[in-house]
């Protein structure tokens, strides 16, 4: 899969001499839209508080027409929400880029203020993959000193519902299987024990690979 690196944020800093880029991406706007900010969950809730409403009215002896057009105030409300939600999603997938190098892995995200997490594969404890019929996936990142991770910070680029000891994580990516090849490549050659290749999964949840390193201090 070639890489087109113009397309992605620049590096906010040149790399060390001998460090190279082995991928470069973004999440899906697709993907962040349905999973990170719900839109299908919020569109599915007023839908059915639509079908309530009319059947509700239709129920009392409300003709039709009028219960239809007293349900009809809810269209207004359902497409803004959902309208915020994915304009929310495109702004946090417009500022966000995930870079894997030969030496760690550079989070870059902020839609107000532009930040950048810098991980050292040396400091991945455990990975993990899940992927979608899509093909695109969540590659969490378990790390040595997890507690340094700020959850709230570094939302929705963090594996969900982790907050005691918060997951970085590369977040609806496309191809995650091929990305998590490379990134098992990029853990071997690492110090410490040879990492275990990621397994794909389902959409039932996360295929654990351990890959384990000495503890240390993340670098954020």
């Amino acid at each position: 899969m070639k890489q087109d690196f113009g397309q992605f944020k620049e590096l906010p800093a040149p790399l060390p001499v001998g460090e190279r880029v082995i991928w470069q991406g973004k999440p899906s706007f697709k993907g962040l839209a349905l999973r990170s900010f719900h839109v299908r969950k919020v569109a599915i809730y007023f839908g059915l508080l639509l079908t309530w409403r009319l059947w509700s009215d239709w129920s009392r002896g409300m003709p039709a027409g009028e219960a239809v057009t007293s349900a009809l105030w809810l269209i207004v409300p359902a497409i803004s929400g959902i309208a915020i939600l994915a304009g929310l999603a495109w702004l946090f997938r417009r500022a966000a880029c995930y870079t894997i190098t030969s030496k760690r892995i550079l989070f870059q995200f902020g839609v107000a203020l532009p930040m950048t997490m810098n991980i050292p594969l040396s400091k991945i404890s455990n990975a993990a993959l899940k992927t979608y019929r899509d093909g695109s996936g969540d590659i969490p990142l378990r790390l040595s000193d997890g507690g340094r991770v700020s959850y709230l910070l570094l939302w929705p680029h963090i594996r969900p519902w982790r907050l005691r000891a918060p997951e970085p994580m590369l977040n609806s990516i496309p191809d995650a299987a091929e990305v998590a090849v490379k990134l098992t490549d990029a853990l071997a050659g690492q110090p410490g024990p040879a990492a275990i290749s990621l397994a794909q999964s389902g959409s039932a949840g996360f295929a654990p690979s351990t890959i384990a390193h000495s503890p240390n201090t993340v670098a954020a």
